[in-house]
């Protein structure tokens, strides 16, 4: 999914491998980089008895998140998969039937809609296709980059009220009952797949997609915390803030 705004928040977290307590003889400590999901650089660093051991889980690792990766894209189509971007294309047309775990993200953004009084809304997609299409031109022709106009703004906005995602869990189906409704759940669905896919992985993992980090336990039995450093966004070599992550998401 690519990002559609850019975010008010710029930092970006640095995952480091410095330990205060002594490695273990029995594993060794390994990281896998990935650049094929969600249009950002997916890390998991852990330990394992050896590399091939520690492969086979990160591969592992990978494919789950791939499979929310086509789920929750909006722009690819996908073989045998019904994703947001189908939900999207049938919009004011017929509800899609849907795995339920697209029924589950948007359950749980309903609530994120609820929560904020509306200012983390997935059927915002109208107005950042808006944005999408002014960034990839600028991008491609950066002297005759532009602004999306306020009057299409203003009219894309006017189909962006959640209540009209019908989601019918009986039936495992999603409709948009307006027409002119896109979904686009770029806020959230990174985060949300990481802390899904943490809930089974084995422990002592730290997982990094884009900056969503979570940890399924503390680096080494020894108990040592994962240190995570937020970078200063204005430049420089020193963080703003170092964090300890022995479980759990930042």
């Amino acid at each position: 999914m690519k990002r559609i705004l850019c975010l008010l928040l710029l930092t970006s977290i640095l995952l480091t491998g410095c330990t205060s307590g002594e490695r273990t003889q029995e594993t060794k400590q390994y990281n896998a980089t990935f650049l094929t999901l969600f249009d950002t650089v997916t890390t998991i660093v852990g330990r394992a008895e050896n590399e091939e051991a520690f492969r086979a889980t990160s591969q592992a690792l990978h494919d789950e998140l791939l499979q929310y990766h086509q789920l929750f894209d909006i722009y690819n189509d996908y073989d045998g998969i019904n994703n947001l971007k189908t939900i999207n294309d049938n919009a004011g047309i017929a509800p899609v039937s849907v795995d339920a775990r697209i029924l589950a993200l948007l359950k749980d953004c309903k609530q994120y809609y609820d929560l904020t009084q509306g200012m983390v809304n997935p059927a915002l997609g109208s107005v950042l296709q808006l944005w999408h299409e002014a960034r990839n031109d600028g991008i491609n022709d950066p002297a005759n980059a532009y602004l999306p106009q306020e009057e299409a703004l203003n009219a894309a906005a006017q189909h962006m009220d959640f209540d009209a995602v019908v989601i019918d869990e009986t039936a495992s189906t999603v409709y948009l009952s307006d027409p002119e409704m896109r979904l686009d759940v770029g806020a959230v669905a990174k985060g949300w797949s990481v802390q899904r896919v943490a809930e089974t992985a084995p422990a002592g993992l730290l997982i990094s997609v884009g900056g969503n980090v979570c940890a399924t336990g503390p680096k080494d039995p020894a108990g040592t915390p994962w240190v995570v450093g937020i970078q200063n966004p204005d430049g420089g070599d020193n963080y703003l803030h170092t964090l300890y992550l022995t479980k759990g998401s930042l």
